[in-house]
């Protein structure tokens, strides 16, 4: 997996609105904080997106955007992050082409992992956050990183 220190791999992606996002693109308005979660839907993933959810202003008084990807669809995506009111995208990943790169690790051997990346405006990954088991503690890890960034 990459840490930190390292120089975060760019992607191009398409995200829940429609639109495409390219890493370098993103980190041109500010941090990024980029969450790799296993599927739409499922309870720990709910959960840890709603949390993202409902700290999105604090990511925004640090000047970071938010976008977390999984290996569901576009449609898939779409009609979650309506339900669930998010104001950041979501991207779909359904190789896991951008995970590989990225080295995430997967849980058991069998779960796609869920790892949190802060990316400063450099490109530079400043934390590393992976915890499956513990979805909630991704935000509060994000944010003590990005404040030390401000």
């Amino acid at each position: 997996m990459i840490g930190i220190g390292d120089h975060a791999p760019d992607f191009d992606v398409e995200t829940s609105d429609g639109t495409r996002l390219r890493l370098a693109d993103a980190l041109a308005r500010g941090p990024l904080v980029l969450f790799f979660y296993p599927k739409d839907y499922t309870p720990g993933c709910t959960t840890e997106v709603c949390s993202f959810r409902d700290a999105f202003g604090a990511f925004a008084d640090n000047g970071a955007q938010v976008l977390g990807i999984s290996s569901d669809g576009a449609a898939s995506h779409e009609s979650f992050a309506a339900k669930y009111r998010l104001p950041f995208p979501l991207a779909s990943d359904p190789g896991g082409a951008i995970r590989k790169t990225y080295g995430i690790p997967k849980t058991l051997g069998l779960l796609p992992g869920r790892v949190t990346f802060v990316i400063d405006r450099a490109g530079v990954v400043r934390s590393a956050f992976n915890s499956q088991f513990n979805p909630v503690k991704h935000v509060a890890a994000a944010l003590d990183v990005l404040r030390t960034l401000a």
